[in-house]
C-alpha cells in the first residue's frame, strides 16, 4: 500500500516510553517544540498507568496492543528489535509511518537508513518505515559527510569508546556498582558486560562474527556505506567499551581519493550542520563525554593531517549517543518527513 505525507499536526505514538531512549525522545519532542495533536505513550503491561508530563500535559502511559495505533500518522519505536518486528505488519496496515530505532531493519534494501545532515532526500523513499542508524555511525556520518563532499573517500579507519549507557539502563548501574564495590575491595559482579567495566576497558560490543569482527564493528562498516551510497567504500572499525556513562568517542582517520588541503577540510568541518569543533590544543581543548551529555551537536577536536598517506587527516569525535546517537536523530527524520509536499 501506499503511505500518505505527513499532516503538519499529526498523531504521534512513542513505543517503548520508559526506556532510556524513550524517555530522551520525549524531552526531544518538548525541547524542538515538534508539532503534533496527539501524543500517546506506549510501553508494557507494568508500566502501564504511569503519568508523564510532555509540553505542560499529563500523558497516561498506555499498554501497548495492536489497537494503539488506531488513528496514529506516525511511531517512534525504541522497544527493542523484537518488538519492532512484531509489529511491522500491523503499522504497515494502518497506514503508520515507523521510525525504528532498533537494528531489525537497517540493512533492508527497501529501508531507508537516514542521518538528516547527510542523506535527507532518502527519507522519502521509504515504504512506511524509516531506520535510525546505529548510534555510533550516526556520529561519524555527520563528520564524514562533509569531507567526502569536499572529496570522495577512499579509507576510514574508526576506532571508537563507547560508553555504559549504549547497553542500557542495566549497564549503566552496573557501571555504578562496580564502581563502588571496587573501591570498598568488595567482589565485582559481572551480569551486564562480557567483563568487570569498572577501571577496564572491554574490546567487545555485541557477538563476535566468524571473521573475528563484532557485529558492532560490521554495523558500523555496512551502515556508513549505505548511507553514503558507496558500497566499495573501505572501511575498518574497533570498538570499545569503556567505563564512562554517557557520550561516545571515536578516533576517526580519513584517506582521501585525491590531494586536499588541510584548510579545505578545516573550512569544510566548521561550516558543517551539526558539527561544532573544539579544538585548541595550546588551552588542552578538545571535546570529551563529560561536557557533551545533553548536546545535540557532533564535537570534533584534535584535527590533524595524516603523514602515513598521501592525503588524509585524523581526529576526534565525541557526541551524546542517547541523544543525537538515537532520539534526537529519530526526530529529525520525522521532522524531515514534514517538509514533503504532495
Amino acid at each position: 500500500m501506499s503511505f500518505h505525507a505527513l499532516p503538519q499536526n499529526p498523531v504521534i505514538a512513542l513505543a517503548g516510553c520508559t526506556g532510556a531512549v524513550g524517555q530522551e525522545m520525549i524531552k526531544v519532542l518538548e525541547e524542538r517544540d515538534f508539532p503534533y495533536s496527539k501524543l500517546k505513550l506506549l510501553a508494557s503491561a507494568r508500566s502501564a498507568g504511569k503519568t508523564i508530563t510532555v509540553k505542560g500535559e499529563a500523558i497516561e502511559v498506555e499498554e501497548m496492543s495492536p489497537s494503539s495505533f488506531d488513528g496514529v500518522d506516525l511511531a517512534f519505536f525504541a522497544a527493542g528489535s523484537e518488538m519492532s518486528l512484531s509489529y511491522k505488519d500491523i503499522l504497515r496496515e494502518k497506514g503508520v509511518i515507523m521510525i525504528d530505532n532498533s537494528s531489525a531493519f537497517r540493512m533492508h534494501e527497501d529501508v531507508p537508513l537516514i542521518v538528516p545532515e547527510v542523506n535527507p532526500e532518502d527519507v522519502f523513499t521509504h515504504q512506511g518505515i524509516i531506520a535510525n542508524p546505529n548510534c555510533s555511525t550516526i556520529q561519524m556520518l555527520v563528520a564524514l559527510k562533509p569531507l567526502h563532499d569536499l572529496c570522495p573517500l577512499k579509507r576510514v579507519v574508526v576506532t571508537t569508546y563507547q560508553a555504559a549507557s549504549g547497553a542500557g539502563a542495566p549497564a549503566m548501574q552496573e557501571l555504578y556498582d562496580q564502581t563502588q564495590d571496587f573501591l570498598d575491595g568488595k567482589e565485582l559482579t559481572v551480569k551486564a558486560f562480557s567483563d568487570q567495566i569498572a577501571f577496564n576497558v572491554i574490546p567487545h560490543i555485541d557477538v563476535f562474527l566468524d571473521d573475528g569482527s563484532t557485529k558492532e564493528e560490521w554495523k558500523m562498516i555496512e551502515e556508513t556505506k549505505k548511507i553514503l551510497h558507496e558500497p566499495d567504500l573501505k572501511v575498518a572499525a574497533n570498538c570499545a567499551r569503556v567505563p564512562v556513562l554517557r557520550s561516545h568517542s571515536e578516533y576517526i582517520n580519513v584517506e582521501f581519493e585525491d590531494e586536499v588541503s588541510f584548510d579545505e577540510v578545516q573550512d569544510a568541518l566548521a561550516k558543517a550542520p551539526g558539527i561544532i569543533m573544539m579544538d585548541n590544543p595550546d588551552e588542552n581543548l578538545y571535546p570529551m563525554p563529560a561536557f557533551t551529555q545533553g548536546k545535540d551537536e557532533v564535537y570534533i577536536g584534535r584535527l590533524r593531517q595524516d603523514f602515513s598517506v598521501d592525503s588524509g587527516v585524523s581526529f576526534w569525535n565525541v557526541a551524546d549517543q542517547i541523544k543525537k546517537g538515537a532520539a534526537l536523530n529519530a526526530v529529525q527524520i520525522a521532522e524531515v518527513l514534514l517538509t514533503y509536499e504532495l
